[in-house]
């Protein structure tokens, strides 16, 4: 009989208890592979769905939370971007992956122009790097998110890293060719900010285009290693997101021209997430913990905004009122 789910890794972070055999990526065959390019059409309803997954709407009195919900004059959350065209290394096949052993680690996103409510775009992925820790195999991969009715420039820019958990060994290089993330500031915080999930936030988040069954289904969860599914790494991304710019720039999100983080630990739906916060110029760095456990979610987190709207050059909306706190 095997044990109850309750009792093993209870902090949830990567679940190193479990020794299950994994052979290595076939690092060669990812290094080759042409990914499809994806078109999408996404609507309104899509860019509500993902703003309410976040928790933006929680207070649907506020008219900077409703223009994100409500389809009059709405305005789509940037993060979005991550939602679209979403294509991944494990879609690759025979590429060994073992979707049991995946942890999302790393993410960054690149504005380039404001994201349209409703549109039809188009992107590819592509490996970038392949890093063999021994242990482990970490594939980086970005993609270009692009307007398919307008062509032109480049929207968003997107690039993450993917952990395969034991399933190292392929004889790659020990280091990435350029870091993702950056260290934070040596320094105490200068803000907190605490901002809860839903229990049902990571069912919501799946109907973003993430229906991965690690975030819905117990048994499956329980076989990875987790004692109950956990929220999607980019779910606790957008919230980060919406934590930067709720408390720096009153919650207008086009001033968000870029943001990146290292995933630490799982989250669980229906935690509340400890934000810490600093700041200078238009630089804001940060950090998440699961209030309740303890546990560093998110570290290294990086975000610019600009002083003034990056795409239409209006007035800056900054809070300029910060409160001093020791880190968690």
């Amino acid at each position: 009989m095997r044990s109850s789910p309750r009792n093993r890794n209870p902090a949830g972070s990567l679940a190193r208890e479990i020794h299950i055999p994994s052979a290595p990526i076939d690092a060669d065959r990812l290094k080759r592979w042409i990914f499809p390019e994806i078109v999408q059409s996404y609507t309104a309803r899509d860019t509500i769905l993902y703003a309410l997954a976040l928790g933006i709407g929680a207070m649907p009195d506020d008219p900077r939370q409703l223009r994100h919900v409500y389809e009059r004059n709405l305005v789509a959350f940037p993060t979005l971007a991550t939602t679209l065209c979403f294509d991944g290394p494990w879609t690759v096949p025979d590429s060994g992956i073992d979707l049991t052993r995946i942890l999302h680690g790393e993410q960054a996103v690149t504005m380039y122009q404001t994201l349209s409510p409703s549109a039809t775009v188009r992107a590819r992925e592509c490996v970038t790097d392949l890093v063999d820790t021994g242990e482990d195999a970490i594939i980086h991969s970005r993609r270009d998110l692009f307007d398919q009715v307008t062509g032109g420039a480049c929207i968003a820019t997107l690039q993450s890293s993917l952990y395969c958990r034991g399933q190292g060994g392929f004889g790659g290089m020990r280091k990435p060719s350029r870091e993702l993330t950056y260290p934070l500031p040596p320094r105490v915080a200068d803000d907190v900010v605490e901002i809860p999930t839903l229990a049902q936030t990571a069912l919501l988040y799946r109907l973003c285009g993430d229906p991965a069954p690690l975030h819905v289904d117990p048994e499956f969860a329980w076989e990875a290693g987790f004692p109950r599914p956990i929220m999607h790494g980019l779910c606790t991304f957008g919230i980060a997101a919406f934590a930067v710019v709720t408390r720096y720039a009153d919650l207008d999100a086009r001033h968000l021209k870029s943001v990146r983080t290292r995933f630490c630990a799982p989250v669980y739906p229906g935690e509340t997430l400890t934000f810490e916060l600093w700041t200078a110029g238009e630089a804001v760095w940060f950090r998440a913990w699961a209030k309740n456990r303890g546990i560093k979610v998110l570290d290294r987190g990086h975000a610019i905004l600009a002083r003034h709207d990056p795409f239409t050059s209006s007035p800056s909306l900054f809070s300029t009122t910060r409160s001093h706190h020791e880190p968690s």
